[in-house]
Protein backbone atom coordinates (compact mmCIF):
# COMPACT_ATOMS: atom_id res chain seq x y z
CA UNK A 1 0.00 0.00 0.00
CA UNK A 2 1.01 3.89 -0.90
CA UNK A 3 4.36 1.54 -2.28
CA UNK A 4 5.51 0.78 1.22
CA UNK A 5 5.68 -2.75 2.78
CA UNK A 6 3.91 -3.61 6.45
CA UNK A 7 7.27 -2.81 8.80
CA UNK A 8 7.28 0.83 6.92
CA UNK A 9 3.78 1.67 7.75
CA UNK A 10 4.04 0.32 10.97
CA UNK A 11 7.18 2.11 11.95
CA UNK A 12 5.38 5.25 10.34
CA UNK A 13 2.36 4.82 12.04
CA UNK A 14 3.99 4.12 15.31
CA UNK A 15 6.35 7.55 14.51
CA UNK A 16 3.43 9.21 13.78
CA UNK A 17 1.15 8.59 17.02
CA UNK A 18 3.87 8.83 19.42
CA UNK A 19 4.91 12.24 17.81
CA UNK A 20 1.77 13.50 18.55
CA UNK A 21 2.00 11.72 22.18
CA UNK A 22 5.38 13.26 23.08
CA UNK A 23 4.41 16.91 23.05
CA UNK A 24 1.42 16.50 25.76
CA UNK A 25 3.55 14.73 28.17
CA UNK A 26 6.77 17.05 27.65
CA UNK A 27 4.47 19.80 28.49
CA UNK A 28 2.46 18.20 31.34
CA UNK A 29 5.89 17.03 33.08
CA UNK A 30 7.25 20.42 33.19
CA UNK A 31 3.43 22.83 33.93
CA UNK A 32 3.22 19.92 36.78
CA UNK A 33 5.95 21.44 38.44
CA UNK A 34 5.81 24.89 37.44
CA UNK A 35 2.04 24.43 39.08
CA UNK A 36 3.82 23.01 42.23
CA UNK A 37 6.15 26.09 42.86
CA UNK A 38 3.07 28.74 41.93
CA UNK A 39 0.84 26.91 44.51
CA UNK A 40 3.95 27.00 47.34
CA UNK A 41 5.17 30.45 46.17
CA UNK A 42 1.11 31.22 46.72
CA UNK A 43 1.48 29.57 50.60
CA UNK A 44 4.80 31.14 51.29
CA UNK A 45 4.31 35.04 50.21
CA UNK A 46 0.38 35.08 50.42
CA UNK A 47 0.55 37.03 46.96
CA UNK A 48 -2.27 36.38 45.23
CA UNK A 49 -1.05 36.73 42.23
CA UNK A 50 1.06 33.39 42.48
CA UNK A 51 -2.62 31.96 43.12
CA UNK A 52 -3.79 33.85 40.10
CA UNK A 53 -1.61 32.14 37.88
CA UNK A 54 -1.84 28.92 39.31
CA UNK A 55 -5.56 29.33 38.15
CA UNK A 56 -4.89 30.46 34.76
CA UNK A 57 -2.48 27.40 33.79
CA UNK A 58 -4.51 24.88 35.47
CA UNK A 59 -7.16 24.60 33.46
CA UNK A 60 -4.13 24.52 30.30
CA UNK A 61 -2.91 21.11 32.09
CA UNK A 62 -5.87 19.86 32.96
CA UNK A 63 -6.38 19.99 28.89
CA UNK A 64 -3.10 18.96 28.29
CA UNK A 65 -3.00 15.98 30.80
CA UNK A 66 -6.11 14.57 29.15
CA UNK A 67 -5.15 14.69 25.35
CA UNK A 68 -1.42 12.83 26.56
CA UNK A 69 -3.60 9.89 28.61
CA UNK A 70 -5.96 9.63 25.23
CA UNK A 71 -2.49 9.15 22.62
CA UNK A 72 -0.80 7.32 25.35
CA UNK A 73 -3.23 4.28 24.86
CA UNK A 74 -2.89 4.64 21.54
CA UNK A 75 0.32 3.72 21.66
CA UNK A 76 -0.25 0.69 24.08
CA UNK A 77 -2.34 -1.36 21.74
CA UNK A 78 0.37 -0.85 18.83
CA UNK A 79 2.38 -3.22 20.82
CA UNK A 80 -0.15 -5.84 20.38
CA UNK A 81 -1.79 -5.19 16.72
CA UNK A 82 1.75 -3.99 14.83
CA UNK A 83 4.86 -4.90 17.11
CA UNK A 84 3.05 -8.39 18.07
CA UNK A 85 6.62 -10.23 18.20
CA UNK A 86 8.55 -7.48 20.09
CA UNK A 87 5.78 -7.90 22.35
CA UNK A 88 6.58 -11.50 23.14
CA UNK A 89 9.90 -11.03 23.05
CA UNK A 90 10.75 -7.65 24.91
CA UNK A 91 7.30 -7.95 27.29
CA UNK A 92 8.86 -9.79 30.13
CA UNK A 93 11.39 -6.72 30.33
CA UNK A 94 9.54 -4.21 29.24
CA UNK A 95 5.55 -5.23 30.81
CA UNK A 96 7.04 -4.95 34.16
CA UNK A 97 8.18 -1.44 33.70
CA UNK A 98 5.17 -0.16 32.34
CA UNK A 99 2.85 -1.45 34.82
CA UNK A 100 5.44 0.25 37.68
CA UNK A 101 4.53 3.34 35.43
CA UNK A 102 0.64 2.77 35.69
CA UNK A 103 0.41 1.51 39.42
CA UNK A 104 2.66 3.92 40.82
CA UNK A 105 3.42 7.16 38.47
CA UNK A 106 0.41 7.19 37.00
CA UNK A 107 -1.85 6.71 39.59
CA UNK A 108 -0.52 9.40 41.66
CA UNK A 109 -0.96 11.97 39.48
CA UNK A 110 -4.28 10.89 38.71
CA UNK A 111 -5.42 10.26 41.99
CA UNK A 112 -4.38 14.14 43.07
CA UNK A 113 -5.71 15.73 39.93
CA UNK A 114 -9.11 15.95 41.18
CA UNK A 115 -8.01 17.26 44.42
CA UNK A 116 -5.58 20.07 42.65
CA UNK A 117 -8.58 21.43 40.17
CA UNK A 118 -10.99 21.38 42.61
CA UNK A 119 -9.80 20.90 46.02
CA UNK A 120 -8.38 24.18 47.15
CA UNK A 121 -11.64 25.21 49.39
CA UNK A 122 -12.30 21.65 50.46
CA UNK A 123 -9.16 20.99 51.70
CA UNK A 124 -7.51 24.14 52.68
CA UNK A 125 -4.08 25.81 51.26
CA UNK A 126 -1.92 23.16 52.70
CA UNK A 127 -3.56 20.21 51.77
CA UNK A 128 -3.61 21.47 48.20
CA UNK A 129 -0.24 22.61 47.77
CA UNK A 130 0.35 18.69 49.08
CA UNK A 131 -1.90 17.33 46.10
CA UNK A 132 -0.37 19.73 43.57
CA UNK A 133 3.02 18.44 44.52
CA UNK A 134 2.17 14.59 44.31
CA UNK A 135 0.79 15.07 40.90
CA UNK A 136 3.82 16.95 39.76
CA UNK A 137 5.81 14.07 41.42
CA UNK A 138 3.54 11.38 39.52
CA UNK A 139 4.19 13.38 36.10
CA UNK A 140 8.06 12.98 37.25
CA UNK A 141 7.67 9.20 38.30
CA UNK A 142 6.24 8.83 34.83
CA UNK A 143 9.15 9.64 33.08
CA UNK A 144 11.55 7.68 35.07
CA UNK A 145 9.20 3.99 34.16
CA UNK A 146 9.08 4.73 30.50
CA UNK A 147 12.59 6.43 30.03
CA UNK A 148 13.69 3.29 31.84
CA UNK A 149 11.87 1.46 29.06
CA UNK A 150 13.08 2.87 26.33
CA UNK A 151 16.76 3.17 27.70
CA UNK A 152 16.78 -0.07 28.08
CA UNK A 153 16.01 -0.59 24.51
CA UNK A 154 18.44 1.67 23.56
CA UNK A 155 21.51 0.28 26.50
CA UNK A 156 19.84 -3.12 26.86
CA UNK A 157 21.57 -4.55 30.40
CA UNK A 158 20.63 -7.22 33.12
CA UNK A 159 18.70 -9.76 31.00
CA UNK A 160 19.39 -13.31 29.30
CA UNK A 161 17.84 -14.88 26.04
CA UNK A 162 15.82 -18.12 27.28
CA UNK A 163 14.86 -20.82 24.37
CA UNK A 164 12.19 -18.83 23.21
CA UNK A 165 13.82 -16.24 22.29
CA UNK A 166 12.31 -14.35 25.04
CA UNK A 167 14.05 -11.74 26.92
CA UNK A 168 13.93 -12.54 30.67
CA UNK A 169 15.06 -10.17 33.81
CA UNK A 170 18.77 -11.73 35.33
CA UNK A 171 18.74 -8.06 37.57
CA UNK A 172 16.20 -5.72 37.69
CA UNK A 173 18.07 -2.92 38.86
CA UNK A 174 20.62 -3.67 35.54
CA UNK A 175 17.51 -3.33 33.73
CA UNK A 176 16.02 -0.11 35.11
CA UNK A 177 19.62 1.79 35.57
CA UNK A 178 20.46 0.46 32.40
CA UNK A 179 23.87 2.75 31.28
CA UNK A 180 22.15 5.13 28.89
CA UNK A 181 19.17 5.40 31.55
CA UNK A 182 20.17 8.94 34.05
CA UNK A 183 21.48 10.69 31.13
CA UNK A 184 18.17 10.34 29.08
CA UNK A 185 16.22 10.74 32.19
CA UNK A 186 18.03 14.11 32.59
CA UNK A 187 17.72 15.86 29.42
CA UNK A 188 14.23 14.45 28.80
CA UNK A 189 13.12 15.94 32.04
CA UNK A 190 15.28 19.64 31.44
CA UNK A 191 13.77 19.46 28.24
CA UNK A 192 10.35 19.27 29.52
CA UNK A 193 11.14 22.28 31.61
CA UNK A 194 12.60 24.12 29.16
CA UNK A 195 9.52 23.31 26.97
CA UNK A 196 7.28 25.08 29.55
CA UNK A 197 9.53 27.69 30.44
CA UNK A 198 9.34 28.94 26.43
CA UNK A 199 5.40 28.24 26.37
CA UNK A 200 4.84 30.38 29.61
CA UNK A 201 7.02 33.22 28.33
CA UNK A 202 5.59 33.31 25.25
CA UNK A 203 1.92 33.34 26.26
CA UNK A 204 3.30 36.20 28.60
CA UNK A 205 4.67 38.31 25.89
CA UNK A 206 1.91 37.96 23.95
CA UNK A 207 -0.11 39.95 26.68
CA UNK A 208 2.83 42.45 27.64
CA UNK A 209 3.01 43.05 23.69
CA UNK A 210 -0.88 43.42 23.56
CA UNK A 211 -0.78 46.28 26.16
CA UNK A 212 -2.42 43.35 29.27
CA UNK A 213 1.24 43.90 31.25
CA UNK A 214 -0.99 43.12 34.30
CA UNK A 215 1.03 41.89 37.25
CA UNK A 216 0.44 38.19 36.27
CA UNK A 217 2.09 38.49 33.06
CA UNK A 218 4.72 39.72 34.41
CA UNK A 219 5.45 37.40 36.81
CA UNK A 220 5.31 34.79 34.60
CA UNK A 221 7.30 36.62 32.00
CA UNK A 222 10.24 36.89 35.13
CA UNK A 223 9.90 33.48 36.15
CA UNK A 224 10.03 31.92 32.61
CA UNK A 225 13.25 33.51 31.57
CA UNK A 226 14.79 32.96 34.97
CA UNK A 227 13.81 28.78 34.23
CA UNK A 228 15.08 29.47 30.66
CA UNK A 229 18.10 31.31 32.31
CA UNK A 230 19.38 28.72 34.57
CA UNK A 231 18.18 25.36 32.74
CA UNK A 232 19.50 26.06 28.70
CA UNK A 233 23.24 26.36 29.88
CA UNK A 234 22.59 23.14 32.44
CA UNK A 235 20.72 20.76 29.52
CA UNK A 236 23.96 22.33 26.83
CA UNK A 237 25.78 20.27 29.77
CA UNK A 238 23.54 17.31 29.88
CA UNK A 239 23.20 16.76 26.16
CA UNK A 240 27.11 16.73 26.22
CA UNK A 241 27.54 13.96 28.67
CA UNK A 242 24.64 12.34 26.70
CA UNK A 243 26.37 12.15 23.55
CA UNK A 244 29.74 10.84 25.35
CA UNK A 245 27.64 8.14 26.70
CA UNK A 246 26.08 7.35 22.89
CA UNK A 247 29.55 7.20 21.83
CA UNK A 248 30.07 4.77 24.47
CA UNK A 249 27.25 2.45 23.87
CA UNK A 250 25.97 3.16 20.21
CA UNK A 251 28.62 4.44 18.60
CA UNK A 252 27.24 4.36 14.95
CA UNK A 253 24.58 6.66 16.05
CA UNK A 254 27.48 9.14 16.91
CA UNK A 255 28.98 8.57 13.64
CA UNK A 256 25.29 9.42 11.44
CA UNK A 257 24.71 12.24 13.28
CA UNK A 258 28.36 13.63 12.78
CA UNK A 259 27.79 12.52 9.32
CA UNK A 260 31.25 10.51 9.49
CA UNK A 261 30.87 8.47 6.34
CA UNK A 262 34.76 8.25 6.40
CA UNK A 263 36.81 7.30 9.11
CA UNK A 264 39.22 10.09 10.54
CA UNK A 265 42.48 8.58 12.02
CA UNK A 266 44.37 11.80 13.01
CA UNK A 267 41.08 13.77 14.39
CA UNK A 268 37.47 14.15 12.95
CA UNK A 269 35.81 17.53 11.96
CA UNK A 270 33.17 19.34 12.93
CA UNK A 271 30.54 19.14 10.29
CA UNK A 272 28.33 22.52 11.10
CA UNK A 273 26.31 22.08 7.98
CA UNK A 274 26.04 20.15 4.26
CA UNK A 275 24.29 17.99 2.62
CA UNK A 276 24.18 14.37 3.35
CA UNK A 277 24.79 12.10 -0.30
CA UNK A 278 24.04 8.34 0.84
CA UNK A 279 25.04 7.35 -2.64
CA UNK A 280 28.37 8.87 -2.32
CA UNK A 281 29.07 8.37 1.14
CA UNK A 282 29.82 12.15 1.53
CA UNK A 283 29.00 15.23 3.02
CA UNK A 284 28.13 17.49 0.12
CA UNK A 285 29.04 21.70 0.99
CA UNK A 286 29.90 20.66 4.10
CA UNK A 287 30.88 23.62 6.42
CA UNK A 288 33.61 22.49 8.93
CA UNK A 289 35.76 22.98 11.72
CA UNK A 290 39.03 20.50 11.60
CA UNK A 291 39.59 18.34 14.84
CA UNK A 292 36.51 20.09 16.81
CA UNK A 293 34.72 16.66 16.66
CA UNK A 294 37.51 14.93 18.30
CA UNK A 295 38.23 17.31 20.32
CA UNK A 296 34.14 17.46 21.88
CA UNK A 297 34.00 13.84 21.68
CA UNK A 298 37.51 12.42 22.94
CA UNK A 299 38.53 15.71 24.42
CA UNK A 300 42.13 15.26 22.39
CA UNK A 301 42.36 16.80 19.28
CA UNK A 302 44.21 14.44 17.15
CA UNK A 303 42.02 11.20 18.34
CA UNK A 304 41.32 9.27 15.76
CA UNK A 305 37.18 8.75 15.22
CA UNK A 306 35.71 5.66 13.17
CA UNK A 307 33.51 7.00 10.53
CA UNK A 308 30.20 4.38 8.50
CA UNK A 309 33.16 3.05 6.48
CA UNK A 310 33.40 0.47 9.28
CA UNK A 311 29.77 -0.47 9.57
CA UNK A 312 28.16 -3.02 7.49
CA UNK A 313 25.81 -1.03 5.86
CA UNK A 314 22.73 -2.96 6.66
CA UNK A 315 23.84 -1.86 10.01
CA UNK A 316 23.70 1.79 9.86
CA UNK A 317 20.30 4.49 10.58
CA UNK A 318 19.88 7.06 7.96
CA UNK A 319 22.51 9.54 7.71
CA UNK A 320 20.64 12.63 5.99
CA UNK A 321 17.45 12.23 8.70
CA UNK A 322 20.01 11.96 12.08
CA UNK A 323 22.49 14.83 10.72
CA UNK A 324 19.62 17.47 10.26
CA UNK A 325 17.07 16.37 13.68
CA UNK A 326 20.41 16.78 15.53
CA UNK A 327 21.56 19.93 14.32
CA UNK A 328 17.66 21.46 14.68
CA UNK A 329 17.74 19.97 18.35
CA UNK A 330 21.17 21.21 18.97
CA UNK A 331 20.34 25.05 17.20
CA UNK A 332 17.46 25.12 19.00
CA UNK A 333 19.43 24.39 22.32
CA UNK A 334 21.62 27.58 21.63
CA UNK A 335 18.98 29.57 20.96
CA UNK A 336 17.24 29.06 24.23
CA UNK A 337 20.65 29.77 25.80
CA UNK A 338 20.98 33.06 23.61
CA UNK A 339 16.90 34.23 24.93
CA UNK A 340 18.17 33.24 28.82
CA UNK A 341 21.23 35.04 28.09
CA UNK A 342 19.53 38.00 26.59
CA UNK A 343 16.90 38.41 29.42
CA UNK A 344 19.37 38.52 32.40
CA UNK A 345 21.24 41.53 30.45
CA UNK A 346 18.05 43.60 30.42
CA UNK A 347 17.14 42.29 33.91
CA UNK A 348 21.00 43.20 35.03
CA UNK A 349 19.90 46.88 33.59
CA UNK A 350 16.32 46.74 34.95
CA UNK A 351 14.07 46.69 31.31
CA UNK A 352 13.21 43.17 31.56
CA UNK A 353 9.32 43.86 31.35
CA UNK A 354 10.23 47.21 28.63
CA UNK A 355 12.06 45.51 25.64
CA UNK A 356 9.31 44.79 23.15
CA UNK A 357 12.27 43.02 21.01
CA UNK A 358 12.56 40.76 23.56
CA UNK A 359 8.92 39.80 24.11
CA UNK A 360 9.05 39.40 20.37
CA UNK A 361 11.67 36.70 20.43
CA UNK A 362 9.58 34.64 23.27
CA UNK A 363 6.51 34.52 21.21
CA UNK A 364 8.54 33.22 18.50
CA UNK A 365 10.19 31.03 20.68
CA UNK A 366 7.42 29.59 22.17
CA UNK A 367 7.08 26.67 19.94
CA UNK A 368 10.38 25.47 19.29
CA UNK A 369 10.52 23.29 22.35
CA UNK A 370 8.54 21.13 21.22
CA UNK A 371 10.35 21.19 17.73
CA UNK A 372 13.63 20.80 19.67
CA UNK A 373 12.04 17.64 21.68
CA UNK A 374 10.44 16.40 18.52
CA UNK A 375 13.76 16.34 16.82
CA UNK A 376 15.82 14.87 20.05
CA UNK A 377 12.95 12.08 20.05
CA UNK A 378 13.89 11.00 16.21
CA UNK A 379 17.46 11.45 16.59
CA UNK A 380 17.26 9.03 19.22
CA UNK A 381 14.70 6.49 17.93
CA UNK A 382 16.05 6.80 14.14
CA UNK A 383 19.48 6.21 15.61
CA UNK A 384 18.73 3.03 17.11
CA UNK A 385 17.84 1.70 13.92
CA UNK A 386 18.02 -1.24 12.23
CA UNK A 387 16.88 -2.65 15.93
CA UNK A 388 14.16 -2.10 18.56
CA UNK A 389 16.43 -3.74 21.16
CA UNK A 390 19.91 -2.52 20.56
CA UNK A 391 22.07 -4.63 18.73
CA UNK A 392 20.11 -7.77 20.05
CA UNK A 393 16.51 -7.46 18.01
CA UNK A 394 15.69 -5.67 14.91
CA UNK A 395 13.02 -3.78 13.55
CA UNK A 396 12.52 -6.20 11.01
CA UNK A 397 12.11 -9.12 13.51
CA UNK A 398 9.88 -7.18 15.50
CA UNK A 399 6.93 -6.57 13.23
CA UNK A 400 3.70 -8.50 13.45
CA UNK A 401 2.52 -10.94 10.82
CA UNK A 402 0.06 -8.15 9.56
CA UNK A 403 -0.63 -6.94 5.28
CA UNK A 404 0.36 -4.00 4.52
CA UNK A 405 -3.24 -2.70 3.21
CA UNK A 406 -4.62 -3.42 7.52
CA UNK A 407 -1.74 -1.10 8.39
CA UNK A 408 -1.98 1.61 5.92
CA UNK A 409 -6.07 1.59 6.47
CA UNK A 410 -5.33 2.19 10.19
CA UNK A 411 -2.83 5.07 9.45
CA UNK A 412 -4.79 6.97 7.33
CA UNK A 413 -7.83 6.30 9.95
CA UNK A 414 -5.33 7.66 12.40
CA UNK A 415 -4.14 10.81 10.58
CA UNK A 416 -7.80 11.77 10.13
CA UNK A 417 -8.92 11.28 14.12
CA UNK A 418 -5.66 13.03 15.18
CA UNK A 419 -5.78 15.89 13.37
CA UNK A 420 -9.56 16.66 13.99
CA UNK A 421 -9.45 15.57 17.94
CA UNK A 422 -5.80 16.75 18.71
CA UNK A 423 -6.49 20.02 16.35
CA UNK A 424 -9.28 20.70 18.84
CA UNK A 425 -8.04 20.37 21.98
CA UNK A 426 -4.88 22.29 20.99
CA UNK A 427 -6.70 25.22 19.55
CA UNK A 428 -9.15 25.06 22.83
CA UNK A 429 -5.67 25.32 24.81
CA UNK A 430 -4.55 28.29 22.41
CA UNK A 431 -8.49 30.04 23.09
CA UNK A 432 -7.35 29.37 26.80
CA UNK A 433 -3.99 30.97 26.15
CA UNK A 434 -5.27 33.97 25.42
CA UNK A 435 -7.32 34.87 28.12
CA UNK A 436 -6.12 37.46 30.35
CA UNK A 437 -3.68 35.78 32.90
CA UNK A 438 -4.54 37.68 36.09
CA UNK A 439 -8.41 36.97 36.48
CA UNK A 440 -9.13 39.89 39.49
CA UNK A 441 -7.82 42.89 37.62
CA UNK A 442 -10.44 46.06 37.79
CA UNK A 443 -12.25 46.12 35.14
CA UNK A 444 -12.46 42.67 35.19
CA UNK A 445 -15.68 39.61 36.48
CA UNK A 446 -13.75 37.22 38.43
CA UNK A 447 -15.70 34.94 35.52
CA UNK A 448 -14.78 36.23 32.70
CA UNK A 449 -12.01 34.54 31.40
CA UNK A 450 -14.32 31.04 32.06
CA UNK A 451 -17.00 32.42 30.16
CA UNK A 452 -14.71 33.58 27.65
CA UNK A 453 -13.45 30.40 27.18
CA UNK A 454 -17.13 29.12 26.72
CA UNK A 455 -16.94 27.45 30.07
CA UNK A 456 -20.12 28.26 32.63
CA UNK A 457 -19.11 28.95 36.16
CA UNK A 458 -21.65 25.80 36.97
CA UNK A 459 -20.08 23.40 34.51
CA UNK A 460 -16.23 24.78 36.40
CA UNK A 461 -14.75 21.73 34.04
CA UNK A 462 -11.46 23.44 33.81
CA UNK A 463 -11.96 26.37 36.54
Amino acid sequence: MFGFDALMLARMQFAFTVSFHIIFPAFSIGLASYLAVLNGAALATGRQVYLDIFNYWKRIFAVGFGMGVVSGIVLSYQFGTNWSVFSDKAGPVIGPLMGYEVLSAFFLEAGFLGVMLFGRDRVGPKLHFLATLMVAIGTLGSAFWILAVNSWMQTPTGHAINEAGQFIVVDWWAVIFNPSFPYRLVHMVLAAYLTTALVVGGVAAWHMLRDRATEGSRVMFSMALWMLAVTAPVQIFAGDLHGLNTLEHQPVKIMAMEGHYQSHPDGAPLILFGIPNPAEKRIDYAIEIPKLSSLILKHDLDAPMAGLDTVPEDKQPSVAVLFWSFRIMVGLGFAMLGLGVWSLWLRWRGGLHDSPWLQRAALVMSPMGFVAVLAGWVTTEVGRQPYTVYGLLTTAESVSPIDAPAVGTSLIVFVVVYFILFGAGTFYMLRLMALPPYPHQPGIPHDEPVRAAGITPAAGAMR
